[in-house]
């Protein structure tokens, strides 16, 4: 009878092994594994880095309007490829990016009479593993309609996460970040990409998705113990979240990066190595700008002989500070929240529906604004409400280059299910033929596709300093959950520049000349710290004449050759160095607490003397943090650095080549 019975157990579990297929994929250094298993009632997948599981038994499919997709599959021949090239971006964080990564590509087919047949496409990198679902030709199904994506993040254990909460899916894409335990993460809440956790043994992970195309943006909710995707759904319904009318077609990528220590998301190219090469032919005249930007002060202009507003003559005032300090651009937005151009509703928020992009308010003079600047050397960048530019597109861009405007802020998207996706790209194509830059402002995160388009310079998609307007809620301690959440996505427009700060303790908003409660090295480490192509001087001419710090404004890059993060504690302090020719340029920030920090200084050229300049706190920061100091030493590669950030601090370098 015992033998009978272990029989009938390995009859048993032979039956299940016949019933199921593994695949596995390891990165090129073979620290990090993806599993792929498929039962006959699910396809499911694991992740392990340095043979610790941190993705678990997490679910794969669909359901489509035609059914499920998920069960009852079996696996084709397997394609496997190592891919291993470098590539030049146009703008990044790196001139020139590696893309190292083991791909795996299996044809999951149901064994139902539809036969419907779906590519799963894993790509699997020293720094990350990214999945996505590739739909081919085939006989009998051509196109689909998706209800959900059914797509899992079951995380093992317990690590520290940081993530941001969204009250649904029409919204701006900002909010406060919330730093807890992952059981303590609220369930049946949306939640923005990137989620960023922080495992034992300096395991981090982080979870995004990339080469956003023709489909519907992707969010994450906690049910039960795993995350599950969630697409934004058409607009004025809940149901449909994709439609596809002709294959072959493929999804964005799924991506879980992860590294050993924090700096090492924020190095990773994952994301744009994850798109596809740059599909503009001549991009010699894509090259990162600097503007003013009026909005944010309120177009404030000195006491004069002119009335400010949306006029000649306040627009020459911005013009000639721009000529005078080396920016790119001035910024016209409108004045006391009407725009420039031409709208029935006269309001920056809601487009009217006769609003004309193509139509100057008379009072503004644009061939004349237009053509000083021209003279002056400087460009013009627009502000514009996306709905009336889409609905004259190629007019509206062929008039803005007649003009000589640089690019665009493309604003209140505040959406992004699969139609704006869609027009977002279109935004992007048709500016590409015009040479212009777009800012997508209201908009959704980023997804590496500057590689694509690298004529997308920024995107909001984060609360920034505009909230200092009317909100308390930016501050240090907000700033630092930027690098290691949204930063991670891409480019992030962030109002940079606030030149007039106070401590927390007597910080209060107004709209005209908004005050910042970080002090001023802070201000200007934002903007090594923080990826952005488009440097905004949010300000006033006033604010920054004469004073000290004003001329690292002036010379930091916006585009880069190469980025190292020294050294980064998430949600507490992070430093981060990026370099652009031989000068290298160096952002610390902290959060309210202050903190002294030892930086190395190895990655230096060996050999090599350099000059340090520094813009540090000093020890009357805390109680006015406009005060600033700056000192110029010597320094080498086997040179240590000794800074002291206070409360709301941070430290701003700029190292160059000794002459």
């Amino acid at each position: 009878m015992k033998k009978f019975f272990i029989f009938l157990a390995a009859l048993f579990f032979s039956v299940c092994v016949i019933g199921q297929q593994k695949f596995s994929v390891s990165s090129p250094d073979g620290k990090l594994k993806f599993s792929l298993k498929i039962l006959p009632e699910t396809i499911s997948y694991d992740v392990k880095y340095d043979q610790q599981l941190i993705v678990n038994n997490s679910i794969l499919g669909f359901n489509f309007d035609s059914g499920e997709f998920g069960a009852n599959i079996r696996a084709g021949k397997v394609q496997r490829r190592n891919i291993n090239e470098t590539y030049n971006l146009i703008v990044g964080k790196v001139g020139i990016a590696h893309n190292h990564c083991n791909e795996l590509v299996v044809p999951l087919q149901e064994k139902s009479s539809s036969r419907r047949l779906i590519n799963l496409a894993v790509r699997v990198f020293d720094d990350g593993v990214a999945f996505r679902y590739e739909f081919p030709k085939q006989e009998g199904w051509s196109s689909y309609v998706m209800y959900d994506e059914r797509t899992q993040f079951n995380i093992n254990g317990n690590p520290m996460a940081l993530l941001m909460y969204l009250p649904g899916y029409i919204n701006t894409h900002e909010n406060v970040y919330t730093h807890v335990r992952y059981d303590e993460i609220t369930n049946e809440n949306l939640i923005e990409m990137p989620v960023t956790m922080e495992f034992d043994r300096n395991i981090f992970l982080s979870i995004t998705e990339a080469a956003i195309r023709n489909y519907a943006g992707m969010y994450l909710m906690k049910e039960g113990e795993k995350l599950v995707g969630k697409l934004s759904p058409r607009l004025g319904q809940e149901k449909i979240k994709v439609e596809i009318n002709e294959f072959p077609h493929i999804t964005p990528w799924r991506v879980i990066s992860v590294a050993n220590r924090i700096g090492g998301l924020i190095e990773s190219n994952i994301l744009t190595s994850l798109n596809e090469p740059c599909k503009i032919e001549d991009t010699s005249w894509i090259k990162g700008c600097r503007t003013t930007f009026t909005w944010w002060s309120g177009n404030v202009v000195p006491d004069t002989t002119f009335s400010p507003g949306n006029n000649f003559d306040t627009n020459k005032y911005y013009i000639d500070f721009a000529a005078q300090n080396g920016l790119d651009a001035h910024g016209i937005y409108g004045y006391a929240e009407t725009p420039w151009y031409y709208d029935d509703n006269f309001n920056f928020g809601w487009a009217g529906p006769h609003a004309d992009v193509s139509r100057p308010i008379p009072s503004l003079n644009m061939p004349r604004i237009v053509e000083y600047a021209r003279s002056k050397n400087v460009g013009i960048h627009l502000w514009v409400h996306w709905r009336p530019l889409y609905d004259k597109l190629e007019e509206a861009f062929t008039l803005y280059e007649q003009w000589g405007v640089k690019g665009l802020m493309v604003d209140f998207m505040d959406r992004d299910d699969q139609q704006m996706i869609r027009i977002q790209e279109e935004i992007l194509e048709c500016a590409a033929k015009h040479h212009l830059f777009i800012q997508f402002h209201g908009s959704s995160k980023p997804s590496g596709l500057i590689r694509t388009y690298p004529n997308e310079f920024t995107r909001e998609g984060t609360l920034n300093y505009e909230v200092c307007k009317w909100d308390t809620t930016v501050n240090a301690d907000h700033d630092i959950s930027i690098p290691f959440t949204r930063m991670l996505a891409g480019p992030a427009d962030y109002h940079l520049g606030g030149f007039r700060a106070l401590p927390r303790s007597q910080f209060k908003t107004q709209y005209i000349n908004p005050y910042v409660m970080s002090t001023r090295s802070h201000m200007l480490a934002m903007y090594v710290v923080l990826e952005n192509y488009l440097t905004s001087l949010c300000d006033t001419p006033q604010a920054y004449e004469g004073q000290p710090g004003f001329d690292f404004l002036k010379k930091v890059p916006n585009n880069w050759d190469d980025i190292k993060v020294p050294h980064a504690k998430m949600n507490e302090y992070i430093t981060v160095a990026r370099r652009r020719g031989t000068d290298w340029w160096i952002g610390s920030i902290t959060n309210s607490s202050p903190r002294e920090l030892s930086l190395s200084l190895n990655f230096l050229e060996k050999g090599k003397n350099y000059i340090a300049e520094i813009y540090a706190d000093t020890l009357e920061s805390c109680e006015d943090p406009n005060a600033i100091q700056i000192k110029k030493v010597p320094v080498t590669s086997n040179d240590m650095l000794e800074l002291s950030l206070v409360s709301d601090g941070g430290a701003a370098i700029h190292i160059s080549q000794a002459r």
